[in-house]
Parts: structure tokens; sequence; C-alpha cells
């Protein structure tokens, strides 16, 4: 079968995706979404429509807090506060749909290992092996204060990571082949020979228990990591099944498909597959689509994209030259995305003006202008030469955007045979082609 895009809605649980303000346009629906399963339904149902892989749902529990130290620009531009659990949001999204697949990212930080598999092995089994895990270490400071915990450091949270892993994979395989048996004469459920304990004493984790949940078709959720430091991508290496990856243009996203493939061969493990986030900006034509762009960008303000970045990047940005160009710092963030957007920007550094506008619109993801067939251009020409495995989509207005993209660049893409008339399989892992 010819190789083909795959593609993966980006959402957050709040009055926006990634474009900061962009509740406050007329036709948005975000705000009314948080308290309307209805509209998640209708949207999930419109993403199965466009044959999308699935539903990923970024999530940033607590506040941004980093930009002069404070909690009020994220609070005044609802910049992704209030912050809903989208873990709830799953099973009734799976009772909508039949194929669509049901990510959600859930930080090592925020929950103990059984809890994690409890919940997502849960919406596995009942979509049918429709769920997945995108794994977070948690760098977002007010995670840790909302939870009254020490933010370890950067490269410490990975370690503590890996060792959250190894509990989740010994709680997935518990229930061994055939160990149910659910036999109703002889008032057996299950054959406790099959079913495996738990026993781990490690440095940061201790479980004694069996697995609580049985194993969907896919065997566990499929898992995603977004990792770009040399240590993230490390752990991305060990335990992801699919890499999403953060790089404002093509030669930052070439940069990053080599790398890791080189990574994946030194250590003789196979690559995953690559997803790049991206925000289609389409219209009529390309000057309708840049008017839209410019429309967001002159609605957005800059303390709220600062806001956003300084949480992001934990660093407080406020007293830096917003003209001169952005040096890389250390943090105890994400290291990868600070790397990323402290390179070049054609020929010169990017500046902190340019990076908070980049990351007020879509946290860094480019933006592909123009109209649907110039839309789709963008994405074969990115697709074809980056080599990665397809896209995270994150939509700016609610829900046109995406019922702009399903309409009326799926089409283009079917047409051209790069992208799926009808799902191949049944289970999430399945349909991404893992």
């Amino acid at each position: 079968m010819q190789k083909q895009i795959h593609l993966v809605s980006f959402l957050i649980n709040s009055p926006i995706n990634h474009t900061v303000l962009s509740w406050a346009d007329q036709k948005d629906n975000r705000v009314k979404a948080l308290g309307d399963l209805q509209l998640w339904q209708d949207l999930a149902r419109t993403l199965e429509r466009g044959k999308f892989d699935g539903i990923f749902f970024a999530d940033t529990p607590g506040v941004f807090d980093r930009y002069k130290e404070r909690v009020d620009e994220a609070v005044r531009y609802g910049v992704c506060w209030p912050s809903h659990d989208p873990v709830v949001l799953l099973s009734a999204l799976a009772a909508a749909t039949t194929h669509l697949g049901l990510a959600t990212t859930m930080s090592t930080s925020a929950y103990q290992p059984w809890t994690i598999v409890r919940q997502l092995s849960t919406v596995d089994y009942l979509s049918g092996g429709r769920a997945g895990w995108n794994i977070v270490t948690g760098h977002l400071r007010n995670e840790h204060r909302a939870l009254g915990l020490e933010q370890l450091d950067h490269d410490r949270r990975y370690d503590r990571a890996d060792e959250y892993m190894e509990v989740c994979y010994k709680l997935w395989s518990s229930i061994g082949e055939d160990a149910i048996r659910a036999d109703k004469e002889a008032g057996i459920f299950a054959d406790p020979e099959k079913v495996q304990l738990v026993q781990h004493e490690g440095e940061f984790f201790r479980c004694n228990t069996v697995g609580p949940v049985l194993p969907s078709p896919q065997g566990r959720p499929v898992l995603f990591q977004a990792g770009s430091s040399g240590r993230g991508q490390q752990f991305a290496l060990q335990h992801a099944d699919v890499v999403f990856a953060i790089e404002p243009n093509l030669a930052g996203m070439k940069r990053y498909v080599t790398g890791l493939n080189a990574a994946a061969a030194e250590l003789g493990v196979k690559a995953p597959g690559v997803t790049f986030g991206i925000q289609p900006i389409i219209g009529g034509t390309e000057e309708e689509a840049k008017a839209r762009l410019d429309a967001l960008i002159e609605r957005m303000p800059l303390d709220g994209a600062l806001a956003r970045l300084c949480g992001t990047m934990g660093v407080d940005f406020s007293t830096y030259d917003l003209d001169r160009p952005l040096q890389e710092v250390e943090t105890q963030a994400s290291r990868g995305l600070m790397k990323a957007f402290t390179a070049v920007l054609g020929d010169r550094p990017f500046t902190l003006r340019e990076v908070a506008i980049k990351w007020g619109l879509s946290v860094g993801m480019p933006q592909l202008v123009g109209s649907p067939e110039q839309v789709a251009d963008q994405m074969e020409t990115i697709w074809r030469e980056s080599g990665c495995h397809g896209f995270n989509m994150t939509p700016h207005i609610m829900p046109s955007s995406v019922e702009d993209f399903v309409d009326q660049v799926v089409p283009i893409l079917q047409k051209r045979g790069i992208y799926r008339n009808e799902y191949e399989g049944t289970t999430f892992r399945e349909n991404l082609g893992l």
C-alpha cells in the first residue's frame, strides 16, 4: 500500500486550543464547549468524517505563572485557563465515534502509574482499542505548585519517568492471554494462574497489585512522547510509538527526523514515527487566508502571548528586550523547544517579539497559509521532504477551521492518493500504521 499522510487533531480542553484570545472571535464556540459535551461530540464526528487518525489533547494542569511571576495575564485572557480535564471527555467521544483514536496528555508528575493505567486502559477497553497517552514529565511549574510537589530538575524527571513506565508495562502485562474465563455455570471469572502479581520496589515507586483493567484489542494505549531535548529523545526512543515534535520550519523538521533516526540506529532500536505540529490557515484565496492570519495576530494581546511563552519555557521574559534576538537560556522546563526557537529564522535569529507572536498563535507550530490547494501543497512538501509520519494539526477558530480543512483540504489529499479514503483498521494503532 502506498505510504500516506497521518493526521491527528491537536486540542486543549480550555477556552483556546493554541491561539491566544481565539475564544473572542464571534464565530468561536470554545467557551460554550467547556460545558457542552454535544459540541465536542460534533467535533469528533467531523474529524472522523475527515478520516483523522485521532483526536489528541494537550494538557496544562495548573496555570501559567512565570510571566511577571504572577497568573494575572493567563487568567485575564483565558490563556489555557481554566484547564478542564481532557480525560473526562474521552469516553463521551468514544461513544460518538467508531474509528477515531482518543489520545490525551497525562503527566507522570501528577498521577501514579496505577492511576494512569486504570484510567486510560478503561477508555481503551471500552472503545475497542482506540486510546492513546501522550507521556509528559510535567514541565509546568504551577502543576507542581498546585499539587504541593517539589519540581525535579529536567533530566531527573526523565530518570523518574523511566521507572514510571517500567511499572506501567508490568501492569499492562499482568493479565495473561486466556486469563478471563467468565464461566457463568462454573462461577469462575478468571484463572489466577494467568494473572500476574506486580511487585515493584524501586527508587521512585512501589506497587503491589494486579493489573486493574482488561487488555483491549491493541493491548495497551498508543504511546506518544514530545521530548525534544537530548534526554527527552532518549526517553522517546525507549518508549514512544509516535513522537510529536514542534519545529518552526522545514529545515528544522528535516534535522529533527534525521537526528532521531540516527539516534535510533545508534541504540539499535526502530525509530518511532514523527508527527509535526502545524496550523493551517485556509481562505478562498491566498489573500483571504493571509487576512485571517493578520486578524488573529491583531486581536492577540502580546502580554497574553508572553504569559504562554514564559510558562512553557520556564523563564520570565518580562525584563527582556522584545526586539533583540532571543538567546538560549538554561531552563528546567522545555529545553528542546527553547533550543528550536533560539535557532535561526532564515538568515537571522528570532527576536523575542517574533517568538512570542508565534507562541501566541500556535505554540510555535508553523502556519500553512493559503487556499485549500496551497495548504495541501505545503503539507505534501513537508511530508515528502522531511520524511515525517504525518501531522498534529491545531485549529484556531472552532469549529470552522476544522470543518474547512475536512471539507476543502482532505478531498485534495485523497485525490492525490496520499491520504486514506477509508480507515484501514479498528484500533488506533492499526490506523496509525504502527
